[in-house]
């Protein structure tokens, strides 16, 4: 598996050497000189841990929580304060951990970012199944929240078991969706579950519109190593027979695909805080996207306290990217939406696409994976399956590495991927 991402690596690089992160972190962010920049904030708290969940998160409790959002505004107003002038962003994501557990003081925060950052394009937020109330939804409401993101992952029950989740109240469920309307409301499902079937999903997907949700997204069940989940995972060819079964249902239901695994009913519904050409972090294990470099926060909410408590930011790990590097980087993450636009490609590098890459492009195309048009490609089917399995590939090698480290030191020295 390594292997194979490597020699991916080497390849598209057109260099032996690896992505180098070290323990290096900047006091002035080039965050001014993005054009297109989202925001993020990470907040870690869970009332339960799910064995499944390979994401920073710690056991939920009020003080801690406090403490830690303090901490969250103190560091906004370090980075945001860089810069006289309040800069234009596109959107802004909370993740998780459960966001929604601090919802009493989401508008807080969405207030202190405000004082650096003009949000254009709306406020997106996760909440568990069990967050799904009209109190809780009423007071993202109120703090601005705009798009919601549910992590249902099943409403079948022999998933539920098999995830740890308790049985769901849909009834419960559509009454507040109701009561409290959003610009989107997504619903997360995994997919390539033990024994899943095509009937399973499509039941997922039909239940989830039927409760009001207006964009779905099929995220495939992955076996970090670091997790305690006993699951297997689905070997690859059923998991492609799936995939492009479910796929292909949500296509002929008249669906918009917006990404490999995203639908939407309504064509403006969209929830994504990944497919951003640069990006800007608060928060444990918040990540950072500039022009030229890629920088994480420490995973540990301790840590994370007392260095911005010290006025200090809290990176762990920075890479200063190659120009190769970054453009591989925008490439994968670009193509997640299942389109890479060429002229979006040489106004971000100064570089035609077909230059740098048109040797690769010409083969996708011949293997099938690229169709083009109007300088537009976009993947086929068999395109979006081998994409979503070079991806897995990607996520076991890259980041199941990288987080299984931050995960037991706050500070690494170095990282070699």
């Amino acid at each position: 598996m390594r292997f194979i991402t490597s020699l991916t690596r080497m390849w598209l690089t057109r260099t032996i050497q690896p992505f180098t992160f070290k323990n290096e972190y900047d006091r002035l962010l080039p965050f001014a000189e993005c054009e297109t920049l989202g925001l993020y904030v990470h907040i870690p708290f869970c009332k339960s841990i799910c064995n499944f969940c390979p994401y920073c998160k710690v056991r939920y409790s009020a003080e801690l929580c406090d403490t830690y959002i303090d901490s969250l505004i103190q560091e906004i107003h370090l980075v945001g304060s860089q810069h006289t002038e309040r800069k234009k962003v596109t959107s802004l994501y909370f993740g998780g951990g459960t966001p929604a557990l601090a919802a009493h003081r989401i508008k807080e925060i969405v207030a202190a970012l405000k004082k650096h950052f003009v949000i254009t394009e709306g406020i997106g937020i996760e909440l568990h199944p069990d967050n799904v109330n009209v109190e809780v939804l009423q007071a993202l409401k109120d703090a601005g929240v705009t798009k919601i993101s549910i992590g249902v992952q099943s409403f079948c029950h022999k998933y539920q078991k098999l995830l740890g989740r308790k049985k769901l109240d849909t009834d419960k469920m559509l009454s507040a969706l109701s009561a409290v309307p959003f610009e989107t409301v997504s619903m997360d499902f995994i997919f390539a579950l033990p024994g899943q079937t095509y009937d399973d999903l499509k039941t997922d997907i039909e239940t989830a519109f039927s409760l009001g949700a207006n964009h779905i997204a099929i995220y495939p069940f992955i076996d970090f190593t670091f997790t305690e989940s006993p699951l297997a995972a689905m070997p690859k060819k059923d998991k492609r027979r799936l995939l492009d079964a479910i796929t292909q249902y949500c296509l002929d239901m008249g669906y918009f695909r917006s990404s490999v695994w995203t639908f939407s009913s309504e064509p403006n519904a969209s929830y994504s805080s990944m497919t951003r050409d640069t990006f800007l972090g608060f928060g444990c294990s918040a990540t950072s996207l500039f022009k030229g470099q890629f920088k994480i926060n420490t995973f540990d909410v301790a840590s994370y306290c007392e260095r911005i408590s010290s006025g200090n930011l809290a990176t762990a790990l920075t890479i200063r990217f190659t120009k190769r590097q970054r453009m591989i980087y925008w490439l994968f993450w670009t193509a997640y939406s299942t389109r890479v636009n060429a002229k979006a490609f040489e106004t971000f590098f100064g570089v035609p696409l077909k230059k740098m890459y048109g040797i690769e492009l010409w083969l996708a195309k011949q293997f099938g994976l690229l169709k083009e048009q109007n300088g537009t490609y976009e993947m086929t089917l068999k395109g979006a399956f081998y994409y979503h399995y070079y991806e897995n590939f990607y996520t076991l090698s890259y980041i199941d590495k990288m987080w299984g480290i931050l995960r037991k030191e706050a500070f690494p020295k170095q990282i070699k991927l």
